[in-house]
């Protein structure tokens, strides 16, 4: 059997619940928005390392199929970090806007 007292304090839980949820869905905390200088570093360093990591394997690979000792590995290993560098700074203008946008942000506050 059901005790109708029993569901009366669940129904309370549930609306305080929902009432902090609406209240706290209006922001999210800057905490989580902003990255650190190291991570942004290290973002950057790793997407050089991949694509020169990337370069190396497609070049290596068709240097082992075609016979061609070091040209095609060189040559896209060069290809890979130029690619590095633009996602590096597709990255780094990408999080200049961001920090533009939360600096105005900001002041109109």
């Amino acid at each position: 059997m059901t005790d109708p007292n029993h569901s009366d304090p669940l129904k309370a839980l549930e609306n305080r619940i929902d009432a902090v949820k609406k209240s706290q869905s209006g922001e999210k905390p800057h905490q989580e928005e902003h990255y650190s200088q190291a991570q942004v570093g290290w973002r950057m360093v790793t997407e050089l390392v991949a694509g020169m990591v990337v370069g190396f394997g497609i070049g290596y690979g068709l240097d082992l199929v075609l016979g061609t000792t070091p040209t095609l590995m060189v040559l896209f290993i060069m290809l890979g970090f130029a690619a590095g560098v633009q996602t590096m700074m597709r990255t780094a203008k990408e999080l200049q806007g961001k920090n533009a946008a939360e600096a105005d942000e900001d002041k109109r506050d």
